[in-house]
Protein backbone atom coordinates (compact mmCIF):
# COMPACT_ATOMS: atom_id res chain seq x y z
CA UNK A 1 0.00 0.00 0.00
CA UNK A 2 2.87 2.34 0.85
CA UNK A 3 4.47 1.68 -2.57
CA UNK A 4 1.21 2.55 -4.35
CA UNK A 5 0.99 5.91 -2.53
CA UNK A 6 4.62 6.68 -3.34
CA UNK A 7 4.04 5.73 -6.99
CA UNK A 8 0.92 7.94 -7.20
CA UNK A 9 2.84 10.82 -5.59
CA UNK A 10 5.62 10.58 -8.19
CA UNK A 11 3.16 10.35 -11.08
CA UNK A 12 1.34 13.48 -9.84
CA UNK A 13 4.62 15.36 -9.43
CA UNK A 14 5.74 14.33 -12.90
CA UNK A 15 2.39 15.40 -14.35
CA UNK A 16 2.60 18.79 -12.63
CA UNK A 17 6.15 19.29 -13.90
CA UNK A 18 5.13 18.47 -17.48
CA UNK A 19 2.17 20.85 -17.24
CA UNK A 20 4.41 23.70 -16.08
CA UNK A 21 6.99 23.01 -18.77
CA UNK A 22 4.39 23.20 -21.56
CA UNK A 23 3.49 26.83 -20.81
CA UNK A 24 5.74 28.22 -23.52
CA UNK A 25 9.56 27.91 -23.65
CA UNK A 26 11.19 26.37 -26.65
CA UNK A 27 9.53 23.33 -28.13
CA UNK A 28 11.32 20.33 -29.57
CA UNK A 29 9.48 17.17 -30.55
CA UNK A 30 6.22 18.36 -28.99
CA UNK A 31 7.52 19.04 -25.48
CA UNK A 32 8.15 22.53 -24.18
CA UNK A 33 11.22 23.31 -22.14
CA UNK A 34 11.86 26.13 -19.73
CA UNK A 35 13.91 29.06 -21.00
CA UNK A 36 17.63 28.96 -20.46
CA UNK A 37 19.20 31.80 -18.55
CA UNK A 38 22.78 32.89 -18.45
CA UNK A 39 24.84 34.56 -15.73
CA UNK A 40 24.75 37.91 -17.54
CA UNK A 41 20.94 37.92 -17.72
CA UNK A 42 18.76 38.94 -14.79
CA UNK A 43 15.32 37.44 -14.35
CA UNK A 44 13.46 40.03 -16.40
CA UNK A 45 15.72 41.53 -19.04
CA UNK A 46 19.05 41.47 -20.73
CA UNK A 47 20.61 44.80 -21.55
CA UNK A 48 22.93 45.02 -24.49
CA UNK A 49 25.63 47.62 -24.50
CA UNK A 50 25.68 49.04 -27.98
CA UNK A 51 25.48 45.80 -29.95
CA UNK A 52 24.15 46.23 -33.46
CA UNK A 53 20.87 44.39 -33.94
CA UNK A 54 20.97 41.48 -36.38
CA UNK A 55 20.30 42.93 -39.85
CA UNK A 56 17.57 40.51 -40.79
CA UNK A 57 15.74 40.38 -44.07
CA UNK A 58 12.76 38.06 -43.95
CA UNK A 59 9.51 37.65 -45.86
CA UNK A 60 6.06 38.64 -44.69
CA UNK A 61 3.03 36.39 -45.12
CA UNK A 62 2.48 37.71 -48.67
CA UNK A 63 6.06 36.84 -49.63
CA UNK A 64 7.35 40.42 -49.63
CA UNK A 65 10.89 40.97 -48.31
CA UNK A 66 11.05 43.05 -45.12
CA UNK A 67 14.27 43.90 -43.37
CA UNK A 68 15.55 45.97 -40.50
CA UNK A 69 16.96 48.37 -43.11
CA UNK A 70 13.36 49.14 -44.15
CA UNK A 71 12.71 50.81 -40.79
CA UNK A 72 16.10 52.51 -40.50
CA UNK A 73 15.91 55.58 -38.29
CA UNK A 74 12.90 54.27 -36.33
CA UNK A 75 12.71 52.49 -33.01
CA UNK A 76 11.54 48.90 -33.44
CA UNK A 77 9.82 46.46 -31.12
CA UNK A 78 10.34 42.86 -32.29
CA UNK A 79 8.34 40.01 -30.78
CA UNK A 80 9.28 36.39 -31.47
CA UNK A 81 6.31 34.11 -30.86
CA UNK A 82 4.85 30.72 -31.80
CA UNK A 83 1.37 29.57 -32.80
CA UNK A 84 1.49 26.75 -30.23
CA UNK A 85 2.35 29.10 -27.34
CA UNK A 86 -0.75 29.93 -25.28
CA UNK A 87 0.92 32.95 -23.66
CA UNK A 88 1.86 34.28 -27.10
CA UNK A 89 -1.67 33.83 -28.43
CA UNK A 90 -3.20 35.50 -25.38
CA UNK A 91 -1.16 38.66 -26.06
CA UNK A 92 -1.82 38.96 -29.81
CA UNK A 93 -5.05 40.95 -29.53
CA UNK A 94 -3.40 43.66 -27.43
CA UNK A 95 -0.32 43.69 -29.67
CA UNK A 96 -2.59 44.00 -32.72
CA UNK A 97 -4.20 47.05 -31.09
CA UNK A 98 -0.78 48.57 -30.37
CA UNK A 99 0.40 47.93 -33.94
CA UNK A 100 -2.69 49.71 -35.27
CA UNK A 101 -1.98 52.91 -33.34
CA UNK A 102 0.33 55.74 -34.39
CA UNK A 103 3.65 55.65 -32.55
CA UNK A 104 7.24 56.70 -33.04
CA UNK A 105 8.19 53.02 -33.27
CA UNK A 106 7.47 50.03 -35.49
CA UNK A 107 5.95 46.77 -34.22
CA UNK A 108 7.24 43.62 -35.96
CA UNK A 109 6.42 40.05 -35.03
CA UNK A 110 8.43 37.04 -36.17
CA UNK A 111 7.59 33.34 -36.20
CA UNK A 112 9.90 30.46 -37.05
CA UNK A 113 8.26 27.99 -39.44
CA UNK A 114 9.82 24.56 -39.23
CA UNK A 115 11.75 25.40 -36.04
CA UNK A 116 11.02 24.59 -32.40
CA UNK A 117 7.73 22.91 -33.21
CA UNK A 118 6.21 25.67 -35.35
CA UNK A 119 4.02 24.80 -38.34
CA UNK A 120 5.59 25.02 -41.80
CA UNK A 121 5.26 28.34 -43.66
CA UNK A 122 2.23 27.34 -45.70
CA UNK A 123 0.29 25.93 -42.74
CA UNK A 124 1.19 28.89 -40.53
CA UNK A 125 0.19 31.46 -43.17
CA UNK A 126 -3.12 29.68 -43.79
CA UNK A 127 -3.80 29.56 -40.04
CA UNK A 128 -2.79 33.18 -39.36
CA UNK A 129 -4.81 34.58 -42.26
CA UNK A 130 -7.93 33.24 -40.51
CA UNK A 131 -7.06 35.23 -37.36
CA UNK A 132 -8.43 38.75 -36.67
CA UNK A 133 -5.01 40.40 -36.29
CA UNK A 134 -4.86 42.58 -39.41
CA UNK A 135 -2.52 45.27 -37.96
CA UNK A 136 0.36 42.91 -37.20
CA UNK A 137 3.39 42.62 -39.42
CA UNK A 138 4.33 38.93 -39.28
CA UNK A 139 7.66 37.85 -40.73
CA UNK A 140 8.72 34.27 -41.37
CA UNK A 141 12.12 33.22 -40.04
CA UNK A 142 12.49 29.89 -41.85
CA UNK A 143 14.21 27.29 -39.67
CA UNK A 144 14.93 29.88 -36.96
CA UNK A 145 18.15 31.25 -38.47
CA UNK A 146 17.54 34.78 -37.16
CA UNK A 147 16.07 33.48 -33.89
CA UNK A 148 19.49 32.00 -33.23
CA UNK A 149 21.15 35.35 -34.08
CA UNK A 150 18.81 37.18 -31.70
CA UNK A 151 19.40 34.53 -29.03
CA UNK A 152 15.73 33.56 -28.67
CA UNK A 153 15.50 31.10 -25.79
CA UNK A 154 11.76 31.14 -25.10
CA UNK A 155 8.49 32.21 -26.64
CA UNK A 156 7.42 34.92 -26.47
CA UNK A 157 10.59 37.04 -26.47
CA UNK A 158 10.81 40.79 -26.95
CA UNK A 159 13.63 42.76 -28.54
CA UNK A 160 13.97 46.53 -28.53
CA UNK A 161 16.03 48.19 -31.24
CA UNK A 162 16.76 51.92 -31.09
CA UNK A 163 16.63 54.31 -34.05
CA UNK A 164 20.35 53.77 -34.65
CA UNK A 165 19.84 50.03 -35.17
CA UNK A 166 21.30 49.02 -31.81
CA UNK A 167 19.75 46.19 -29.81
CA UNK A 168 19.26 47.80 -26.42
CA UNK A 169 17.13 45.29 -24.55
CA UNK A 170 15.84 41.74 -24.81
CA UNK A 171 13.20 40.36 -22.50
CA UNK A 172 11.94 36.76 -22.43
CA UNK A 173 8.25 36.31 -21.67
CA UNK A 174 5.12 38.35 -22.27
CA UNK A 175 5.29 42.15 -22.40
CA UNK A 176 2.10 44.19 -22.02
CA UNK A 177 1.46 47.17 -24.29
CA UNK A 178 2.22 49.46 -21.36
CA UNK A 179 5.57 47.75 -20.76
CA UNK A 180 6.41 47.90 -24.46
CA UNK A 181 5.62 51.61 -24.69
CA UNK A 182 7.50 52.39 -21.47
CA UNK A 183 10.59 50.50 -22.64
CA UNK A 184 10.50 52.16 -26.08
CA UNK A 185 10.24 55.59 -24.43
CA UNK A 186 13.33 54.82 -22.31
CA UNK A 187 15.42 54.00 -25.39
CA UNK A 188 17.79 56.58 -26.80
Amino acid sequence: MKNVRTYVKYVLLLGAALFIMTACGSREHGIAAAPVSSPDMDSSAQMNKGEAAPQFELHDLAGNPVGLADVQGKKVYVKYWASWCSICLAGLEDLNTLAGQKHDFQVITIVTPGYKGEKNSEAFTEWFNRQPYKNLTVLLDEKGLWAKEFGVRAYPSSFYINSEGMLVRSIPGHASNEEIMETVQEMM
